[in-house]
């Protein structure tokens, strides 16, 4: 059923923001995105390392990423495709091994051979198993002890648990381990029996390129740097959309910079690609310096039949007063994960494996030697690693200097590597975010806010509403592509709840 064109906000430009818009667009409806930052893309943004631009967060595509792919393909950038055959390290008891196939995994030295038993048949269980709504009313460390044994629990399990959810691994259901289980083998279990992962010619600057295109082609538009101060609804129905600004009122309409994209094509974060003017994508003019007796009013606010807010939920609590208190109170209590990635760009490369997992003491998680998986040519022959380390939001790591993190994350690449020089490195990046993604505690499914709120044409999609699987590009378009169904649908049957 046809229905009537609807004028629909959506706060943030990642995959989610973007896919949603995408299918709105295509179904007649005008859409306006406003971000916060400076650029599109959100976690799946690039940046500059060196004089290169590449993905600001290790990203990789699976045989079995269907959504991925089948929107990469939508975008025509089908054929840019790259696979390749990758290699699965361990760094345990200060030497590195490979765990790339079964005769690798029976001869691990940190295990003995009933270990490497039970945790293989973990696994296999793990990859076997369905229901995983059983599996959040149990602890991860109670089921992989029971499964694994104390040993393998203590050896393996528990300093990756660390690793990537710190202490707070002890309140995280079981789902956890078997949504990145599940994730781990979906390569094998799409025909080939092998590590075949992929990424576009590019990196995500590419995709997101074209995306660009393809929204502004439709219609879409994009408004950067303008983070969202408050949505509220207004007595006849509309929404108000207030932007944190101060610049002059008809700088909001008037004098947006037109025709100047704020994203990079390859090789430059700064310059505007071949035959790409992005238009569509606004940024208000930045305001002369004034005296402290000529400061003005803000801007007016926008309005809206519908908005959607794609951005973390302690954030959507914040800035929508009109909710129940029940839903800011479920919204601000959502536990989130942060990370601090370094991008580093290097001479030569560190080993043959694209992922390192790290048993050890370390500054950082694990490794991802992505040039192990992209060639080294999108690097002018040089190699790239990120050193991601998952915290908690109120870490301190958040408060150190790049200097102090480079310094500390640079010892631990020379105590893993004898032969890695620090002349080796060209460029050093520090990423840091605060709520990258939630926590899955027990019986997370059942205490979920719903995304469509208490507020009559307000939603709140993110993140947290990924159930059964692990944050990745996959699982968001997916999670975009539902959202979009269930709401057109709601539009067609005429806005009933």
């Amino acid at each position: 059923m046809k229905t009537n064109s609807q004028n629909i906000a959506i706060v943030g430009s990642g995959f989610l923001g973007m896919t949603v818009a995408l299918r709105l667009a295509d179904a007649g409806h005008r859409v306006t995105i406003f971000e916060a930052a400076g650029e599109i893309g959100g976690l799946a943004s690039a940046w500059t390392i060196g004089n290169y631009t590449w993905d600001r967060h290790y990203h990789v595509t699976l045989l079995s990423d269907e959504h991925t792919r089948g929107l990469i393909n939508e975008l025509g950038l089908e054929d840019q495709f790259r696979w390749v055959e990758t290699k699965t390290g361990f760094y345990s008891d200060g030497e590195l091994h490979s765990m790339s196939n079964s005769l690798e995994f029976l001869k691990f030295p940190p295990l003995d051979l009933i270990s490497k038993l039970r945790l293989g048949y973990t696994i296999f269980k793990a990859s076997r198993i369905t229901d995983w709504r059983e599996l959040e009313k149990i602890t991860v460390e109670e089921w992989l002890t029971r499964l694994s044994g104390r040993k393998t629990f203590e050896k393996i399990w528990r300093p990756l648990l660390l690793a990537k959810l710190g202490e707070s691994y002890k309140h995280t259901s079981a789902a956890f381990i078997w949504a990145t289980i599940q994730r781990m083998y979906a390569a094998r279990r799409s025909g080939l029996k092998k590590e075949m992962f992929g990424y576009v010619r590019g990196g995500y600057a590419n995709v997101l390129k074209r995306f660009a295109e393809v929204l502004n082609e439709k219609g879409v538009e994009v408004r950067l740097n303008s983070p969202v101060q408050s949505v509220e609804k207004l007595a006849n129905g509309t929404f108000n959309v207030r932007v944190i600004d101060a610049r002059r009122k008809t700088d909001l309409a008037e004098k947006y910079r037109t025709h100047r994209t704020k994203y990079a094509a390859f090789n430059s974060a700064v310059s505007v690609a071949a035959g790409f003017s992005g238009a569509f994508l606004t940024e208000p003019e930045p305001t002369p310096r004034r005296r402290r007796s000529d400061r003005v009013a803000p801007p007016p606010p926008e309005e809206f039949d519908r908005v959607i807010l794609t951005c973390p939920s302690s954030k959507a609590a914040e800035i929508t007063p009109q909710l129940e208190g029940r839903e800011h109170l479920d919204l601000a209590n959502i536990r989130y994960q942060g990370i601090i990635c370094a991008s580093v760009l290097l001479r030569s490369s560190l080993s043959k494996f694209y992922v390192t997992n790290i048993t050890d003491n370390s500054p950082f998680t694990g490794i991802i030697e992505m040039t192990a998986l992209v060639n080294k040519t999108e690097f002018g022959g040089n190699s790239l690693v990120y050193l991601p380390k998952y915290v908690d939001p109120d870490d301190r790591l958040f408060d150190a200097s790049d200097d102090s993190i480079r310094e500390t994350f640079l010892a631990g690449l020379e105590k893993m590597y004898p032969r890695f020089k620090r002349r080796d490195v060209l460029a050093f990046r520090v990423s840091k975010v605060k709520r990258v993604f939630p926590l899955p505690v027990l019986n997370y499914s059942e205490d979920l806010p719903p995304m469509r709120t208490s507020v009559d044409g307000l939603y709140i999609v993110n993140s947290t509403h990924i159930v059964n699987g692990t944050l990745n590009v996959n699982e968001t378009v997916a999670l975009a592509k539902r959202f979009a169904g269930e709401l057109l649908d709601e539009l067609a049957a005429g806005g009933a709840r």
